[in-house]
């Protein structure tokens, strides 16, 4: 007998509670093999692929695309056994796909076992098996990508005699709800498959007709990549409607942390303008003696490890708990960096070990991954100090919160051109504002004012930089 197994929400590390489902990569039905993932997530850190430990037949899915599941929340159900019977699924209740599938047997007859793995990147190297989907006389068909239809879906091209190609309990349920003839439909799924994306269709095309039942032949739903796209609403004249933003995902993070920032941390903020002239000076004559260029953010991210090395009271946290200082022997640097999904933090893991060559390609490389959605957890977690560049908005100053639980955070402000005293003499010079935010537990101002003091005159003199190196 087949043993139907939850896989539950796995507990994706760094705190975080909740996710969103982005995607299912399966649908009820599927043929899962050990570490395939099953379903694309959005938590607060990044987007990540979540695997099945599981290998068997996917006889239930729980929560449709846009919802939000705690840790632990069922994710779905998996038959396996020597051969996998939908006789102990269950429905899925929140708009997934239902179980009764008919027995499909495991490739090779074995029994499929759970890895225990739960992160992409940390389970079996082997490439994942071809999906198969479970049709209603209880063969497996495998839905190869060369089989024609898009994202490798195989389309029906009349419907299919004998019994109603349906599989989910609840395509049935909202087609009885609705007076809807399954019989008069041809499914886009493999083999005529009816899905619930075509009843939808089907109900749509009826009531563009009045409300009329759409007469046979005519309610045939094509492939979803095929169908028009809803036009956009017309606007209405008038005062705007009030708006409301749930704060979830990355926005909901980026507000629990900033405030717990300014509830925990008694946070103050020093700054000073620097004559950077010299500094864009070095830079350029780096990047003409040829070899990769090297970018502004990592001659200053240099410039901030050398100073945590001489101040290291800023480099550490504060265990509230234990009413300890812990002071790190390592700086993870992390960088504030503006996305399309918002704000987010990468880490650049042991900063102080790596020169300017080396601080640019790792920065160009998490930025990458940020503005693509592709950082890791761990790429985005266990930061000791923060580099804030938010000179790129334009702005001269800011007094930023800190990102908890570190302690201090050096802000960068716009480089441009603006008289000054240089030698003497009044010349226009590019100048630069610096601000330091620091958490007030661990260290006066005294100690403040001399990690910035020397932060400035790096900027002023880059050649100070020769004395740590």
């Amino acid at each position: 007998m087949a043993q139907v197994l939850e896989f539950k929400l796995p507990d994706l590390g760094e705190g975080l509670t909740e996710a969103e489902i982005v995607r299912w990569m399966v649908e009820v039905g599927d043929v899962v093999a050990v570490d395939q993932p099953v379903v694309e997530v959005e938590t607060a850190k990044a987007m990540v692929e979540v695997p099945c430990p599981y290998g068997g037949v996917v006889t239930a899915r729980f929560g449709e695309e846009g919802a939000e599941l705690p840790v632990g929340a069922p994710l779905l159900t998996v038959a396996v056994g020597e051969e996998a019977s939908g006789g102990g699924g269950r429905d899925s209740g929140t708009g997934g796909e239902g179980a009764g599938e008919p027995p499909v047997r495991q490739p090779g007859g074995e029994r499929a076992e759970g890895s225990g793995n739960v992160l992409v990147g940390y389970g079996t190297s082997e490439a994942p098996a071809r999906r198969r989907r479970v049709r209603a006389d209880g063969r497996a068909v495998t839905a190869s990508p060369a089989a024609g239809g898009a994202n490798g879906r195989v389309r029906a091209a009349e419907p299919v005699d004998g019994p109603v190609p349906v599989i989910s309990p609840l395509v049935r349920r909202l087609a009885r709800q609705n007076d809807l003839d399954l019989r008069e439909l041809t499914g886009s799924g493999p083999d005529g498959l009816i899905l619930r994306a075509d009843v939808e269709y089907a109900l749509r095309a009826a009531a563009a007709q009045g409300g009329r039942q759409a007469p046979p032949g005519t309610a045939t739903a094509p492939h979803p990549d095929d169908r028009p796209r809803a036009s956009a609403p017309a606007l209405v004249a008038g005062p705007p409607a009030e708006v409301r933003t749930p704060l979830k995902g990355v926005r909901g993070a980026v507000a629990d942390k900033l405030s717990r920032s300014r509830r925990e941390i008694p946070d103050a903020t020093c700054w000073v303008d620097a004559d950077a002239t010299e500094l864009m000076r070095a830079r350029t004559a780096m990047n003409a003696a040829g070899g990769p260029k090297i970018s502004l953010v990592a001659l200053l991210a240099r410039i901030c490890t050398a100073a945590l090395a001489r101040f290291p009271e800023l480099n550490s946290t504060v265990d509230t708990e234990a009413r300890e200082i812990v002071r790190f022997g390592h700086v993870h640097l992390g960088f504030a960096a503006q996305t399309d999904r918002g704000l987010v933090v990468p880490v650049v893991r042991d900063a102080h070990a790596r020169d300017a060559e080396g601080l640019t390609a790792e920065f160009a490389r998490l930025t990458e991954a940020a503005r693509d959605g592709r950082l890791t957890p761990g790429e985005l977690t266990g930061g000791t100090f923060t580099l804030n560049n938010y000179g790129v908005f334009g702005v001269d100053g800011s007094t930023p919160i800190i990102n908890h639980p570190e302690a201090a955070m050096l802000g960068v402000g716009r480089i441009v051109p603006k008289p000054w005293v240089h030698e003497g003499e009044l010349a226009v010079r590019q100048v630069v504002q610096l601000s330091l935010t620091f958490d007030h537990r661990v260290c006066d101002g005294g100690t403040a004012g001399g990690f910035l003091r020397y932060v400035a005159d790096c900027v002023e003199q880059p050649a100070v930089l020769l004395r740590t190196l």
